[in-house]
């Protein structure tokens, strides 16, 4: 709902109604619209984790500069998970300006993430990776902005995907030993 309404726009009655459940259990297992709000980052956070991950059993095992390119890439697809998933993150990281509770949250799953692009950075160039960090948070500062403006329409999907990977190609470049 969050990725459909917005934030502003979610009602807990009609979550309630679209749960097929009371008001009353939602308030009850979320206590407030905060709680909300954070099951739905780590319920993102989460489905993310697990469609960059995904991998068929019996392909070979990718090369560390591989799997940092399909980490990053595989959030730009046009798969209705994929969708939902930056949507709601969008919505979240807008309402976070104005709910100092969820930007907390929210600087947490974002270093998390940075860490996580920093540590594959890292495996590709080993030798570099006390400058990994900074390369993370340049790339998927840019893949949050591509996404958005592929989600908008304003950048078809082709094209969001090549930059991105040219940017990680700068990136893994000018690290380099």
């Amino acid at each position: 709902m969050i990725a459909r309404r917005g934030v502003r726009g979610l009602r807990v009655e009609e979550l309630a109604a679209e749960a097929g459940v009371s008001t009353a259990l939602i308030y009850y297992h979320f206590k407030d619209r905060t709680g909300i709000l954070r099951q739905t980052l780590e319920f993102i956070n989460g489905r993310a984790e697990r469609y960059t991950a995904e991998r068929d059993p019996d392909a070979p095992p990718l090369t560390p500069r591989e799997e940092l390119e399909q980490t990053l890439l595989l959030e730009l697809q046009d798969a209705p998970e994929v969708r939902e998933n930056s949507t709601a993150w969008g919505e979240l990281r807008a309402s976070a300006v104005f709910d100092d509770s969820l930007r907390e949250d929210l600087a947490r799953a974002s270093l998390s993430w940075v860490q996580e692009i920093a540590e594959l950075i890292g495996r590709v160039h080993p030798i570099n990776s006390a400058t990994a960090p900074a390369a993370a948070e340049r790339l998927t500062a840019l893949l949050e902005g591509l996404s958005m403006r592929w989600l908008s329409g304003s950048l078809p999907l082709g094209h969001a995907r090549t930059l991105m990977s040219e940017a990680i190609e700068v990136e893994l470049a000018r690290l380099a030993p």
